[in-house]
């Protein structure tokens, strides 16, 4: 199978073709049609309903529902993985080219209903417009990234020769395993662990983030119509602390591929490492988890891209991106001027429902999100200088409005925790080794970015800087499938670099043939 070129997926341009725009607000007004319906689990192919169910709200609208769906038990989540173990069986056993075929038709149909997609994003999660483009965009990109890894790995690798032998290396499938997926990239996150999983040959139960069932479902969904086999993919939706316990803990269970934050992804890996009865191997955990991340904004630099750089990644999605700008480390040489330019820039936001294309921000993830956000902006108003925002939007939602503290201290709270929201702490530093020393203070190491027009300060910042994507000015979110490989250091995961060509190694043994000739 020959494939052309990878190419990222173009992004849609809803203020300069009208044409996009009228096809984003079609798709708006057809989902809205189907908010509220039900949702069945899926395994084995199999749709079933539970007694227990929860709901999926809209955080635009707090009391629209979205989607009901029922809800996995311990038991269920052992049927999930009966169904996934058998179906390793032949999918296990099926041509590379099978499997691809499977993802490049799933891109295909995404791509055919980008905008379709995006609207469930819009009204599951509130991504704004070109936000929730993005996020279908990657989704496309990891199908069709993987495909191509995929077929890469099924070639012939180049071993040392031994006169006498034929040796050969092979990289095959784990098993049944586990994707936890999480809320804030609904579909391009899930899309990417779960296609590294099955087109390497593993089968999966898949449990969606509870605050984002629908956008995973519709999914799964698309991989059905994809003509992936049942049971292949097994949909099971529910609490954490009973199905998602039961999955990590069973001895059936060859992998955990995990998104979201530091607390449960350490107790994942936790679980994870304490041998089952009958157990047979070490399960493999590929964990992606918080970041706390830093711009460093040098004295020797453009301050206007700088400032944009720090607003486009402290704000974009409300902050509720891992690779998040929650700290700006400023060399006190610009500091206020950086201040003043900020401060102008932030109050430009405007915060509306999602389903509106001139709102900038949307609303926060649900009512804990934003108690939690506003607690920590009090703390900020503590510790530091409240420079904009800090208040509550509208009522309708979860709104919150773009927040700039500065004069913060290197070791406060909120220059030390993951807020996940849109707070960002402004620390003032003498020079430029100060900041790459507090840029380095937190426990997470995920993304960062440096603005500067010292080529040897960039250098030094490659060597000290110490996270798994640094950017040099430019934002620190927006990592390209392909381009920019994603995965951080120290209490931000494992650094499993998705997107990138080792990616799909985590879902693989390796295992080597040889032959002894005969004379």
């Amino acid at each position: 199978m020959n494939l052309p070129e990878f190419r990222n997926e173009p992004l849609s341009d809803f203020r300069g073709n009208p044409e996009h725009e009228r096809r984003m607000r079609e798709a708006l007004k057809e989902t809205s049609k189907e908010l509220g319906r039900e949702y069945s689990l899926v395994i084995g192919g199999e749709r079933l309903s539970t007694a227990q169910t929860f709901k999926s709200f809209n955080p635009a609208r707090k009391h629209q529902v979205v989607g009901s769906f029922s809800s996995a038990s311990p038991e269920l989540a052992n049927r999930a993985l009966e169904a996934a173990g058998e179906a390793f069986r032949s999918w296990s056993r099926a041509s590379t080219e099978a499997r691809v075929k499977v993802l490049l038709e799933l891109a295909r149909i995404l791509r055919e209903r980008k905008f379709s997609f995006a609207s469930w994003l819009v009204y599951e999660v509130g991504k704004t417009w070109p936000e929730a483009d993005a996020d279908v965009a990657e989704a496309i990109d990891y199908a069709e990234f993987y495909a191509r890894e995929a077929l890469r790995l099924a070639k012939a690798h180049p071993l040392v020769p031994v006169p006498g032998e034929r040796n050969a290396l092979r990289y095959v499938p784990l098993g049944a395993g586990v994707v936890i997926s999480p809320w804030n990239f609904p579909l391009a996150i899930t899309a990417g662990m779960t296609l590294a999983s099955i087109v390497t040959g593993n089968t999966v139960v898949l449990k969606p983030s509870s605050d984002a069932p629908a956008v995973a479902y519709k999914f799964f969904a698309t991989l059905e119509e994809a003509e992936m086999p049942a049971g292949v993919v097994n949909f099971l939706p529910g609490p954490g602390g009973s199905a998602g316990d039961t999955l990590v803990s069973d001895p059936r269970t060859r992998f955990v591929a995990f998104t979201g934050s530091k607390d449960v992804g350490l107790r994942i890996g936790e679980t994870a490492a304490k041998r089952a009865p009958g157990q047979l191997w070490v399960k493999r955990t590929v964990l992606e988890m918080g970041g706390k991340d830093s711009i460093v904004v040098d004295s020797e630099t453009d301050l206007d891209l700088a400032v944009e750089g720090v607003a486009v990644s402290a704000f974009g999605f409300q902050g509720q991106k891992c690779s998040a700008c929650s700290r700006a480390i400023v060399v006190e040489k610009v500091y206020d001027a950086f201040l003043s330019m900020l401060k102008e820039r932030v109050e430009k936001i405007r915060v509306g429902p999602p389903e509106d294309p001139e709102s900038d921000m949307g609303p926060v993830i649900n009512a804990a999100a934003k108690k939690s956000i506003l607690n920590y902006i009090e703390i900020g108003k503590q510790e530091g200088r409240l420079l904009t925002g800090g208040g509550e939007g509208s009522t309708s939602g979860f709104y919150i409005e773009p927040t700039v503290i500065a004069d913060v201290p290197p070791k406060g709270r909120i220059a030390q925790e993951e807020i996940f929201g849109p707070v960002l702490a402004v620390i003032r530093v003498s020079n430029f080794d100060e900041a790459l020393e507090i840029a380095n203070n937190t426990e997470y190491g995920l993304t960062g970015a440096v603005y500067t027009k010292n080529r040897r300060k960039l250098e030094q910042a490659a060597e000290e800087f110490h996270v798994g994507n640094l950017y040099f000015n430019r934002k620190c979110t927006g990592a390209m499938v392909g381009a920019h490989p994603f995965g951080g250091f120290n209490m931000s995961g494992t650094d499993s670099k998705a997107g990138g060509q080792d990616y799909l190694l985590l879902f693989t043994q390796a295992k080597t043939l040889s032959e002894k000739l005969s004379p």
